[in-house]
């Protein structure tokens, strides 16, 4: 619901309240009783989360320093609607951890309160995986190096309040552990709390080599679906669908790897890879490697840009429209003198990309910059994701939109 027309219906609400003596004064009706657990405190000390209740996140949920929150397999974790500091989320704080291991039987499923899916399902009864921004979205921050403005060593992360402290990220500590990250499925998030400033699927923040992240799934998020924000945690196997700004976003000298992904453009996808570069004097680059990449019509293949650096390869893209100089949709960019200069030096790397050309339409229209001589124009792909690694427990396998791809 747009932000007016909350702020009707609440001037409303609040007429039809005053202008009636107390004795007719209406009493509002208690909560629905879902008969989920509901989840409103942060989490101080050591708590387990099991597949034979739903728990029901009522506002921005912080898991503590100190603390570890253990998700059990099958479990199912739903969001109230809330934007703005209401919006409704699931933060591990710097020095806490999260141990969600689900398997390709029984993922975790964090969704949003509207969902009717239960435990033990993978697509949802009711719910279209367009759908976007019902709830927030997990974070985890960490306390591994990043690279940030005038090289201070800790920011507050998007998508929080920087009044709360649990949303610092940063530090000196490569090897950090924010916990495990298993066959978790993330839909329907990214809220927005303030003016272009929405919350990611999987947000990472300065998240740690120590961390285990493999398997993940990202469902119509209407910011990015998966976000790094400096850090050096590596992520295997990710598949995110229908994001609302860009699939994979890279920021502030990450340097991990991410291997094995699948992007699925969705209408309002802008970017299917955004990478920035460092934002201090601290340089890192990170490898991304073996994915495959289906565009929508009115999505980028990639954008690299402010200084990007790292190594990309063996990538597949294809179903992208043709190149727009009005807006840039269809094409492959180094933008910038910072970027242009790292790709020229050897600092930005590009090996075995792949793509199926629109019609009528060149290697050096879609990849600027001389990038295209990196790239080939196949009808059947060599490189890309392994496919096999989400069939059995995505969303987007059981709802058929992976075959319908051809993948």
């Amino acid at each position: 619901m747009k932000k007016f027309k909350l702020f009707a219906l609440s001037a409303l609400a609040a007429f039809t309240m005053s202008s009636c003596d107390d004795e007719d004064s209406v009493t509002p009706p208690p909560p629905v009783n879902t008969g989920n657990v509901i989840v409103s405190a942060n989490i101080t000390s050591d708590v387990t989360w099991t597949a034979d209740k739903v728990y029901e996140l009522a506002s921005r949920i912080s898991v503590e320093a100190g603390a570890t929150l253990t998700i059990m397999p099958g479990t199912v974790i739903k969001g109230q609607a809330g934007s703005g500091p209401n919006a409704t989320a699931l933060v591990i704080a710097r020095g806490a951890k999260l141990m969600a291991e689900g398997t390709a039987d029984r993922p975790i499923i964090f969704t949003s309160v509207a969902d009717e899916i239960k435990s033990g399902e993978i697509a949802s009864p009711n719910m279209d995986p367009t759908l976007q921004g019902l709830w927030g979205g997990v974070l985890v921050m960490g306390k591994a190096p990043c690279s940030f403005p005038g090289d201070v060593t800790e920011l507050a992360i998007e998508g929080i309040p920087p009044s709360d402290p649990n949303g610092l990220y940063g530090g000196n500590d490569p090897n950090d552990n924010s916990g495990v990250i298993k066959y978790i499925s993330i839909r329907h998030g990214g809220s927005n709390i303030g003016e272009g400033n929405e919350i990611n699927g999987l947000t990472l923040g300065g998240v740690g080599a120590g961390t285990v992240i493999e398997n993940v799934e990202i469902v119509a998020n209407s910011d990015d679906g998966i976000e790094w924000f400096g850090g050096t945690v590596s992520v295997t196997n990710a598949l995110v669908w229908n994001s609302g700004d860009d699939a994979l976003d890279t920021d502030q000298a990450w340097s991990g790897t991410m291997d094995n992904f699948v992007l699925v453009c969705g209408s309002n996808t802008d970017h299917a890879l955004e990478i920035d570069g460092p934002e201090g004097s601290f340089r890192d680059g990170h490898t991304i490697k073996n994915g495959t990449v289906v565009g929508a019509s009115g999505s980028e293949l990639a954008d690299f840009r402010d200084g990007a650096q790292g190594d990309f390869e063996n990538i597949y893209f294809f179903n992208f429209p043709a190149p727009s100089e009005s807006d840039g949709r269809g094409d492959f960019s180094i933008s910038g003198t910072a970027s242009n200069d790292n790709f020229a030096n050897g600092i930005l790397n590009f090996s075995n990309l792949e793509t199926k050309l629109p019609a009528n339409t060149s290697l050096s229209d879609v990849f600027k910059g001389g990038s295209d001589v990196h790239a080939t124009n196949v009808t059947t792909p060599t490189v890309g994701a392994d496919m096999s690694r989400f069939t059995s427990w995505t969303w987007a396998s059981a709802s058929g939109a992976l075959s319908s791809l051809g993948l």
